[in-house]
C-alpha cells in the first residue's frame, strides 16, 4: 500500500464527487461526519451519536459469582446492598459498592492510531478526528451498560494509556484523552500490541481504529497474534474516500504524511496502477483477517458514524464467536 498519500495542492482540480453539494440537501442528519465535526466537545459528540443507536453489544448484562474484588463504585439505586464496603462509608461518608471481576460482562480495549498519516482528509474529516469520535461513541456505549473500558492510543509507540474501568468518572478520563489526541509522528502498530497483550493476560473485545499504513511492518500479521492470544479482535480500517478513488487529475505534488519525501506526478498516469494495488491490499486485509476470525469492517471516512456503530452492533447480536 502505498505510504505517500495524496494531498491536493492550492489550484488543483480534483473530482470529490461533489461533497460540498451534498452536505446542503435536505435533512442531511447531523450524524453525518462533515456535520458533527462542526458540533462542540467529544463527550457532546459521542452523545449524539450514541442517542441514535438504540442497540447495545450484548443483550443483557451477565453477573457471574467470582469473589475476586476488582474495583469501588458509587452506590446507585438497584446495586445489590450485600456488596456495600461499609469502611469506605466510614472514610469517606458515602456508600460505595464493590465490584468483583466477572460482575462487569465485557472487558473492552479502544486502540485508536494516532500516526502522522491519520491527520489526512480530502475535504472532509480527517481519519483522526473519525476514530476519535467512533470510539468515544463505543467507550459511552459500553460504560452505559456496566462494561470496562480501556484506551490505548499509539504512533511510534505508546501515547496514552487507562487500564479499563467501568466507572462514569472513568468515561470522562476516556473521553479527555481521546479529546486531547493529536496526529503525529510514524507508526508502530506491533509495539503498541505488544503492550496491550502485555497488560490484558485476561480475554477481552480490541477495537481496533487504524488506517492499517505501517511500511514498515505487517500490521495483519501482528493482529493476526492478538487474537491468537484469545482476544476478540474488531479491527475498523478507516481510509479517506479520496485514498480509495484518486480523484486527482492535475499534476500533483504527493507528501509523505509520516516521513519528508515529496513526489510530483501527474495522477492520471498513475491511477490505474495505484487503484488496482489499493484494491488488491484491501482484498487481501480482509480475507486475511477473517480468516483468523476478526471482524473486519472497511470503513470510509463520509460514513454516518450512526450507520457504522449500528452495523456493529447488529453483527455483534448474532451468535458468539468462537475464543
Amino acid at each position: 500500500m502505498p505510504k505517500d498519500i495524496p494531498k491536493k495542492p492550492d489550484g488543483a482540480n480534483g473530482d470529490h464527487r461533489n461533497q460540498e453539494g451534498d452536505t446542503k440537501k435536505e435533512g442531511l442528519s447531523l450524524l453525518d461526519p462533515r456535520v458533527l465535526a462542526r458540533v462542540g466537545p467529544l463527550q457532546l459528540k459521542a452523545r449524539q451519536v450514541v442517542e441514535g443507536v438504540l442497540s447495545g453489544l450484548h443483550k443483557s448484562p451477565h453477573h457471574g459469582q467470582s469473589i475476586e474484588f476488582a474495583e469501588h463504585k458509587e452506590y446507585s439505586p438497584g446495586d445489590e446492598i450485600r456488596h456495600i464496603d461499609w469502611k469506605a462509608y466510614g472514610k469517606f461518608d458515602k456508600y460505595y459498592v464493590k465490584q468483583f471481576e466477572h460482575e462487569t460482562n465485557l472487558r473492552a480495549w479502544i486502540v485508536i492510531d494516532a500516526s502522522r498519516s491519520m491527520a489526512y482528509g480530502s475535504e472532509g474529516v480527517p481519519k483522526l478526528e473519525y476514530a476519535k469520535v467512533l470510539g468515544a461513541s463505543l467507550a459511552y456505549l459500553l460504560v452505559q451498560q456496566g462494561d470496562a473500558v480501556g484506551v490505548l492510543v499509539y504512533g511510534a509507540g505508546t501515547r496514552s494509556f487507562l487500564p479499563v474501568r467501568s466507572s462514569g468518572g472513568h468515561l470522562h478520563e476516556v473521553l479527555s484523552t481521546l479529546e486531547s489526541t493529536k496526529a503525529e509522528g510514524p507508526t508502530d502498530l506491533g509495539a503498541a500490541l505488544d503492550f496491550l497483550a502485555e497488560r490484558s493476560p485476561r480475554r477481552a473485545m480490541v477495537l481496533l481504529l487504524t488506517d492499517l499504513l505501517d511500511p514498515e511492518a505487517q500490521p495483519v500479521a501482528q493482529i493476526r497474534r492478538l487474537r491468537a492470544r484469545r482476544h476478540d479482535v474488531s479491527v475498523f480500517h478507516l481510509m479517506d474516500r479520496a485514498e480509495l478513488e484518486f480523484p486527482f487529475e492535475d499534476p500533483t505534488l504527493f507528501l509523505g504524511m509520516e516521513d519528508e519525501r515529496q513526489l510530483p506526478v501527474h495522477p492520471l498516469e498513475i491511477r490505474v496502477s495505484y487503484l488496482n494495488v489499493v484494491g488488491s491490499f484491501l482484498e487481501e486485509t480482509r480475507a486475511s483477517l477473517t480468516e483468523s476470525d476478526i471482524d473486519y469492517r472497511h470503513t470510509v471516512t463520509d460514513t454516518p458514524y450512526d450507520r457504522v456503530l449500528i452495523d456493529f452492533l447488529g453483527r455483534r447480536s448474532r451468535p458468539a464467536r468462537s475464543v
